[in-house]
């Protein structure tokens, strides 16, 4: 279906994801920090990007803001999915260009909810 790029550093939630993405047919990819996944990002251009914002070095903040004003990139749709919850976070995500924001945990049904919805509009 589709390639989405999963970008966290929890071994745990990118199995999570991973396992979700593939059951629903599609192909994940996966980096651990927010530079290896601007990086990936611009090589393999995925459908979508789901992104966390707690991560050593760059924060997913950082890399939503460089992928979705970043030539090449800003047409992917990010998702950010951070166990961050207060209303600030939010309002800040998606002023770096995230198109939503998911609270960890996540339950499947609401993943492929907003994964289905950001595919459908591109």
């Amino acid at each position: 279906m589709a390639r989405i790029l999963v970008v966290d550093d929890s071994p745990t939630e990118t199995f999570r994801f991973r396992e979700i993405l593939q059951r629903n047919g599609h192909e994940v990819l996966e980096a651990s920090n927010g530079a290896d996944g601007i990086a990936l990002a611009r090589a393999e251009c995925p459908d979508l990007v789901l992104m966390d914002v707690v991560m050593p070095g760059m924060n997913g903040f950082q890399a939503t803001r460089q992928l979705t004003r970043g030539e090449g990139t800003s047409h992917i749709p990010v998702v950010i999915v951070s166990t961050k919850d207060q209303q600030a976070d939010q309002v800040w995500g998606k002023r770096q260009g995230a198109k939503e924001y998911l609270t960890k945990p996540i339950e499947e049904g609401a993943l492929l909810l907003v994964v289905n919805k950001m595919l459908a509009v591109q």
